[in-house]
């Protein structure tokens, strides 16, 4: 089909469509930004499933996830597809077959036994997507940011919390001073004012974006710090904020996420770091 002339022209492949999306931050509607979240967060499940399932998984009307792509200059969501299968050419196919089969959204949670197999199905499918698509250069560059820095400042809260303190144990066990933002007495101003200009933030919030850590974040923006990001997508209110930023998408059960992927990047961080520090020292 013809593209009408004054359609954009779309994006040709995933990562020209994830940047499509990320400089439309702010521009799209509410129901289009929760299309575009959603299909970044699970672009397997986009490549091998119908529209009007991904429009039941994404609590929208299929006719949305129709505008959204022809919002995005497709002629509808037959071609944008088309961008999410090429992703999965190769040896990722079977394994896009494998996400299309029924699984997590179709467990008895009644039974604890239950529950916990898909808890594991979903830290499986997760690791698979975190070992795929991580960015091997940003996470290298975070180690260097964080060798440099004087100070690393966590912010995670909520569903992040637990990766938070880990990952302040984790870089006091290595040697590197590091403090949790924990905005103890709403004092979250205050604790951003006493970073020193050495120092870096460390934001980390998914896609329920925890207003206090994206405060936290702009904050330090602002003050002109380095801020270091991993969130799920490009649309997170975070990833703009970040000098550098590592993109997580962690399988879901409910309302729980999959932690396992993003605890596996914190450590990475953590040992990478601890290497790094080692080999400065004996030099």
């Amino acid at each position: 089909m013809e593209r009408k002339p004054d359609r954009p022209a779309p994006a040709r492949d995933f990562d020209g469509l994830r940047a499509d999306l990320a400089a439309r931050a702010g521009t799209l509607s509410r129901r289009l930004s929760q299309v575009a979240k959603f299909f970044l967060n699970h672009p397997e499940e986009v490549a091998v499933t119908t529209l009007v399932r991904l429009a039941e998984q994404a609590n929208v009307p299929p006719a949305t996830i129709t505008r959204f792509a022809k919002e995005l200059g497709f002629a509808g969501f037959a071609d944008l597809q088309l961008v999410f299968r090429e992703r999965l050419l190769g040896p990722r196919l079977p394994y896009a077959e494998r996400l299309a089969q029924p699984g997590i959204r179709d467990a008895d949670l009644d039974q604890p036994g239950q529950v916990f197999g898909s808890f594991v199905q979903a830290a499986v499918q997760s690791l698979l997507r975190i070992e795929e698509a991580l960015d091997r250069e940003a996470l290298a560059a975070f180690v260097e940011v964080l060798a440099a820095s004087d100070v690393v400042h966590v912010a995670a809260a909520r569903g992040a919390f637990g990766l938070g303190a880990y990952a302040v144990y984790g870089f006091g066990s290595i040697g590197r001073r590091a403090h949790l933002v924990d905005n103890l007495g709403a004092m979250r101003v205050m604790q951003v004012q006493a970073m020193g200009p050495g120092d870096t933030l460390l934001a980390m919030t998914f896609d329920d974006y925890t207003p206090e850590t994206v405060e936290v974040a702009k904050l330090a923006a602002q003050r002109g710090l380095k801020v270091l990001a991993i969130t799920d997508n490009a649309l997170s209110p975070v990833a703009g904020l970040a000098t550098h930023v590592l993109y997580v998408n962690e399988a879901r059960l409910g309302h729980f996420r999959s932690q396992v992927p993003a605890m596996v990047v914190c450590q990475a961080l953590i040992v990478g770091l601890g290497r790094r520090l080692s080999a400065v020292e004996n030099n």
